[in-house]
């Protein structure tokens, strides 16, 4: 009886191990494989130098709106981005064009969009590109926690921007205070509380047709200015952000690894009712 009871333990802890193992590995796909692999969308802000204003990324094709003719107010309008018609975007009604001012217009002249609900205003994209449109870029003035933009793919949520990510990006230089403040002479240092920088938005895994800007949560305006879409070739020479794990609505494990996770429970079911059954039969 000794003998076997021993036999049963070291059963039971090989088992164990093994589901450990398995475990183990799941655990490593969902969330190391994530790190190692290529995200679904990769985010730089340019830091070249302060006050960049444009894309260094490089396209096949791309284009940038600029609201200079735009009227003032609300209101919806329907642009090319000046790319000859392979890309055309409508922006709904609730888009507000206001003049420059120490928040916002790129330069430090003409117009630029602003929000301020949590509902925003949207931008529907299509082209005929025969890779549909993969990147977007914008000049984000005065720059706060509520300035969040999603991105969508038929109706899929593909990608959450968290705004507090390239906070921290910029505060982790050692230049960081100069991106603080209009660097425009216009409005040379004004708003020195607030960051101004060029965001881009490269989407590695499939493109998309909306963009979606609100100031969720509400504390203050999302301005922003030089809308910049295409197909993009190179990434440019900017800081990568590094992005916030609630970014992705697919950030869970891929059936691959919840097949492993399963083996591994299966095993630990199996052992205990073998267990179980060796107790009462002794």
């Amino acid at each position: 009886m000794q003998a076997a009871r021993g036999c049963r333990t070291i059963l039971g802890i090989t088992v164990m191990n093994v589901t450990l193992r398995l475990v183990a590995m799941a655990v490593a796909l969902s969330v190391g494989g994530a790190a190692s692999a290529t995200l679904p969308f990769a985010v730089r802000y340019e830091s070249e130098a302060v006050g960049v204003q444009n894309t260094t990324a490089t396209f096949s094709v791309g284009g940038v709106e600029t609201f200079e003719s735009r009227p003032l107010g609300f209101g919806g309008f329907t642009t090319d981005f000046g790319t000859g018609g392979s890309i055309t975007g409508t922006y709904s009604a609730d888009t507000r064009i206001l003049p420059a001012d120490q928040y916002g217009g790129a330069g430090g002249t003409g117009q630029y969009p602003v929000t301020f609900s949590n509902t925003g205003y949207s931008l529907d994209l299509s082209s005929t590109l025969p890779h549909g449109v993969n990147y977007f870029g914008y000049w984000l003035s005065a720059l706060d926690r509520g300035n969040q933009v999603t991105f969508y793919s038929k109706g899929r949520l593909l990608f959450t921007f968290d705004p507090s990510d390239v906070i921290a990006a910029v505060n982790s230089h050692a230049d960081a205070a100069n991106y603080y403040g209009n660097p425009n002479p216009s409005f040379l240092h004004n708003n020195s509380g607030e960051p101004y920088i060029f965001l881009d938005f490269f989407s590695n895994d499939r493109p998309f047709d909306k963009v979606v800007f609100a100031e969720n949560p509400q504390v203050g305006g999302y301005e922003s200015d030089n809308h910049t879409v295409g197909h993009f070739l190179t990434k440019g020479t900017g800081t990568d952000v590094p992005l916030s794990p609630g970014s992705f609505p697919g950030a869970v494990p891929e059936p691959a690894t919840w097949a492993l996770m399963l083996a591994g429970f299966g095993l630990v079911g199996g052992a205990v009712r073998r267990r179980e059954a060796r107790v009462v039969a002794a």
